[in-house]
């Protein structure tokens, strides 16, 4: 009967996402909410100005259709259901206040640096009362020993570190068409592997339909992109991605399974460390990326490769976890 449900929330997921997106990326061209670049990236992506953005509203639809539907189908929506919702819309919406003010009031840079992470500060702490209503361990396991750690009311600022970290992590990834569709389904779908594993059937669904979500979107998202997921759908993303690994107990074998978007976050902390300290880049351009566009390669190379190296960290996450 689980196997049934976990097969046919994939289905549906891709579906919902493939049949809506031919109806809502039209809408979006009409309303111009066209994605600006900037000119400080690559040149040959300007080309890539007007495309349709915010194409993240599609595939977060479909998300929580099919979690509710496919949740109901064995039992009722428990507290994880709802705290993996609550972190993906609730980030979700903050990427659609950013990406509005973009293409709508076009202010290239949306929201201030400043307003993003009051924002998301907020939902974190509102996901941690949650969380500590519901009784859920504050412990934070070592992968390959048997150490865990109580953090007691640390955990808080454990929870926000991670959420917004990883939020904003997925949402530096997101410079290439289909990048960020492609490692994130990879990701997503060992991190189910996991849940399911533990038994954890609910935060399993979960994952299963972000996976054909983002894998309906990525139709529409691979080179040449006829859509973006804007911050709406980058930063729902990663703190969907960091709330299954708190729920799951596997917040530091995430950073593995998470392994391109922690690469590309750290590409862009030692550009900037660098270049300040030293007055050099160590990359063409960050995040990273950029870099391999930059030294010729094409941006379907670039894609395919993040996606294999996704794809191994996830292999290496699950055999860790499983078989070690």
């Amino acid at each position: 009967m689980l196997e049934q449900v976990i097969f046919f929330t994939i289905i549906m997921a891709f579906l919902i996402t493939v049949l809506l997106s031919p109806v809502f990326i039209p809408f979006l061209r009409r309303l111009k909410f066209g994605q600006s670049i900037r000119d400080e990236g690559p040149q040959s992506h300007q080309k890539k100005t007007g495309t349709p953005t915010m194409g993240g509203i599609v595939f977060l639809l479909s998300i929580v259709i099919t979690t509710f539907v496919m949740t109901g189908k064995y039992s009722e929506p428990g507290a994880e259901t709802y705290l993996l919702l609550l972190v993906t819309v609730g980030f979700g919406l903050l990427g659609f206040l950013d990406d509005f003010i973009k293409v709508v009031m076009k202010r290239n840079l949306g929201l201030t640096s400043k307003q993003k992470l009051l924002g998301q500060i907020v939902i974190s702490a509102i996901f941690y009362f949650i969380f500590k209503q519901n009784d859920f361990p504050t412990t934070v396991s070592i992968p390959l020993t048997d150490m865990s750690f109580d953090l007691g009311w640390f955990y808080v600022v454990f929870i926000i570190f991670w959420l917004v970290g990883f939020s904003n992590a997925v949402n530096i990834t997101d410079g290439l068409d289909g990048l960020v569709s492609g490692t994130s389904a990879i990701a997503f779908g060992a991190l189910a592997v996991l849940a399911w594993n533990q038994g954890q059937y609910d935060v399993a669904i979960f994952g299963v339909a972000v996976v054909g979500a983002v894998l309906g979107f990525l139709v529409f998202n691979a080179h040449p992109a006829k859509v973006f997921m804007g911050d709406t759908g980058s930063l729902a993303l990663g703190g969907a991605i960091a709330t299954i690994a708190i729920l799951t107990k596997l917040e530091i074998i995430l950073i593995l399974i998470g392994g391109v978007f922690v690469i590309e976050t750290l590409s862009v902390i030692l550009q900037v460390a660098s270049f300040k300290t030293t007055g050099k880049r160590i990359f063409k351009m960050s995040p990273l990326h950029h870099h391999y566009e930059l030294v010729g390669w094409s941006e379907w190379r670039v894609v395919v490769t993040f996606w294999t190296v996704g794809l191994l960290f996830a292999v290496l996450g699950i055999y860790i976890e499983v078989w070690l």
